[in-house]
C-alpha cells in the first residue's frame, strides 16, 4: 500500500504543476487591486502580526482541526463517536474515514470557510453587500491563520501524515490547497467565471501529460 499510494503521489505530480500556472493566471484575472486586495492583504498581515507577537493559539486551531476532520466525514457518510480538544492535541473518533478526511485539516481553511458561510447567510437573508470590506478583511486573517498554523504543525510528526505517507500526503496536500485557492479567488474577486480555472487545469494536466509521453 504504501508504494501504491507513492505511485499515485508521482502520477498526480503534473496535476500539481499544472496547478500552481492555472493559479498565477487566476490571480492574473483578478478583479481592481484596491477592492478585493487590499482588504484581504489588510487581514493577512494584522494576522502576521497578532502570530508574531503572541503565543500560538493551539487550542483554537486542533478544534477546527479536529472540526474540519468530523465535517468531511460527514461528508463522505460516516458519523463521530466522540472528539476531544485540547491545547496539547486532539483526537476524534470516526466511523468512516479515507485520505481525505485523514488529511482535510491541512488543505480545508475551517474557520475561512465559516466565515464565508455566516457573511454569506447574511447577504442571502440582510443584504450585507455593505459589510463586503469587512469580510474580506476577516478572509484575509482566516486564511493566514490556516496557512501560519499549517505550517508550524506539519513540521511535527503528525500521526495523519505518516498514516498515509509523508509523499503522498505531501502532494495531497498541495493538490487540495490550490484546489480551494483555485475555487474561492474567482468567487471573491469576480475575475474570471467561477468553474473556469477548473477547465484551465484539466487543459494543462493534458498538455504536460502529452509532453511527458513524449519523452
Amino acid at each position: 500500500m504504501d508504494w501504491f499510494k507513492a505511485a499515485c503521489g508521482a502520477l498526480l505530480l503534473p496535476a500539481c504543476w499544472a496547478g500552481f500556472f492555472v493559479l498565477a493566471k487566476v490571480l492574473a484575472a483578478t478583479g481592481p487591486v484596491d477592492v478585493v486586495w487590499v482588504p484581504l492583504v489588510a487581514g493577512l498581515l494584522c494576522w502576521m502580526v497578532v502570530y508574531g507577537l503572541l503565543p500560538e493559539p493551539l487550542w483554537l486551531y486542533v478544534l477546527g482541526h479536529e472540526l474540519t476532520h468530523a465535517l468531511w466525514a460527514w461528508a463522505f457518510g460516516g458519523r463521530v463517536q466522540r472528539i476531544k480538544v485540547t491545547s496539547t492535541g486532539g483526537h476524534v473518533a470516526l466511523t468512516k474515514s479515507n485520505f481525505l478526511i485523514t488529511l482535510a485539516p491541512y488543505f480545508f481553511p475551517f474557520y475561512a470557510v465559516l466565515i464565508a458561510a455566516f457573511f454569506g447567510a447574511g447577504d442571502a437573508l440582510w443584504g450585507w453587500q455593505y459589510g463586503r470590506p469587512v469580510f474580506l478583511v476577516l478572509m484575509g486573517a482566516a486564511y493566514g491563520f490556516h496557512v501560519t498554523m499549517t505550517w508550524s504543525i506539519l513540521r511535527t510528526r503528525q500521526p495523519d501524515v505518516v498514516s498515509e505517507g509523508a509523499f503522498f500526503s505531501a502532494v495531497i496536500i498541495i493538490l487540495g490547497n490550490l484546489f480551494v485557492l483555485i475555487l474561492s479567488i474567482p468567487l471573491l474577486t469576480g475575475g474570471v467565471p467561477w468553474l473556469k480555472p477548473l477547465l484551465w487545469w484539466a487543459v494543462e494536466i493534458g498538455r504536460l501529460w502529452r509532453w511527458l509521453l513524449r519523452l
